[in-house]
Parts: structure tokens; sequence; C-alpha cells
């Protein structure tokens, strides 16, 4: 049985993002899940470890498996590599400033993304949209636009999708739960001449200055939204 994520590459304005997945199912197997924990890094064992249920530890550890392929590919491994953390625990590579990653995990599915600058990803499994937590946690805006779609289908992907590209935001610029998620707006408008590709931008005060683009995909059930930090390269992302 394979125990690696299926991976994608998005276009994000010029630049490439590698986006890796993984159905953690694929670690109910107690051998398997062995197999996998024993390939990995003391520092993700002891985050697997962390956690008091299984399905938590089997995210982790896919998550982790993810981690160790995407690095693999970029020519690192990832039990010698040294992994830091920023001041709200962002992990990033110190011996290696141009490959940037990020991990998250949602229902039963693991995600991954690579770029070489920063960036931030989320993955949440589509359920029913929640009127009253994008009433609390969303800007002003945002609720409005939820709130004026038909109930049901179109209005549950709409919630997980401003959810999940809310989230991307907040995990690059790495500020963790000190910035509240209706302190910033993300605002999606219709492509030129009513054309059918959407824009997407984040109205923000945290850096006025600096531009985000983001990328998305779906599968399976869920919503995946990812984040790039676009100044270092203003060129390639025009």
């Amino acid at each position: 049985m394979r125990l690696v994520g299926e991976r994608v590459s998005l276009a994000v304005g010029g630049s490439t993002v590698e986006l890796y997945w993984m159905d953690t199912g694929v670690l109910e197997d107690a051998a398997h899940f062995a197999c996998a924990y024993r390939s990995l890094s003391r520092g993700r064992q002891r985050k697997v470890d962390a956690f008091l249920f299984m399905k938590d530890k089997k995210l982790s550890l896919g998550a982790g498996l993810l981690l160790r392929q995407g690095l693999a590919a970029h020519g690192i491994d990832e039990q010698e590599a040294v992994i830091a953390y920023g001041e709200n625990g962002k992990p990033y590579l110190p011996d290696y400033p141009d490959v940037h990653f990020n991990l998250s995990h949602s229902g039963g599915m693991a995600v991954a993304v690579f770029a070489d600058t920063a960036v931030g990803c989320d993955v949440e499994r589509i359920e029913a949209a929640d009127l009253p937590l994008a009433r609390q946690f969303f800007s002003e805006g945002e609720y409005r636009y939820l709130a004026g779609l038909p109930a049901g289908q179109q209005r549950d992907a709409a919630f997980y999708r401003l959810w999940t590209l809310k989230e991307s935001f907040v995990k690059t610029i790495g500020a963790g739960l000190a910035l509240p998620l209706d302190a910033f707006e993300i605002v999606i408008m219709a492509g030129e001449s009513g054309g059918k590709h959407e824009q997407i931008e984040v109205r923000q005060n945290v850096d006025p200055a600096a531009r985000y683009l983001f990328g998305e995909y779906c599968f399976g059930g869920y919503s995946v939204s990812v984040c790039l930090h676009c100044n270092r390269y203003r060129k390639k992302c025009e």
C-alpha cells in the first residue's frame, strides 16, 4: 500500500506551488502506521505521540509523510532537517531559506504545500455552513456575502471556501491566534468583463503594502486554499 500522497502543481500568479494531499485512512492498518511512523524524524514522532486519539495521530503522521515527500523533492532529508518555529508557531527551515512549506489537516485528509516564498494552506471538509459562526468570526462584508447566497450546497461550499482562504492568509503571515479572523476581509470578485475566473484579494492592515495571491483546489468533499506572499517576486506574480 502506498504511504505517500498525491501531488498537484498550482499556478498562483506567476509562481508554481506544489500541493500534496493524503487520505489518512491508509494508516488504519497498524503495520502500515508503524512503518510510516518509523520512517519519520524523532521530532515528528513526538508530535504524533502528543495526540491522545488515533484519528489525530493519523492526521499528524500523514502530515509528516507529506512533509517528508515534499522535502525529498527539494533534496532534503526529513530525518535530518532542522525545523524551527516563528513567534506564533509557524514552522520554517533555517538552513533552507528559499524552501517554504505549510501543513494542514481536517477530517481524514492531510495536506502540505511548498513554495519559494512565504506560503500558507488550509484544508476543511465541506459540511453545512454555520452562519452564526460566520457572524461571530468573519468580517461584515464576508457575512453579507454568505447570507446572500441560497441555503444549501452553494452556501456550504462558499462558507468553507472563505474559511480556508482566511486561514491560509493567517498561516502565511505567521500570525496564529494573534490575528482575529474578523480583522481582515477576503473579497471575491468577478473576473474582468464578467468572466468566469474570479479574483480574490485580502483587505488587511497588518502590512498594507504587501501583496498576497491565492490558489484553490477541491477534491473528495474537501476545500483547500493556498496563500502566497508575493512581494519578493512582484514581477512573477503580476
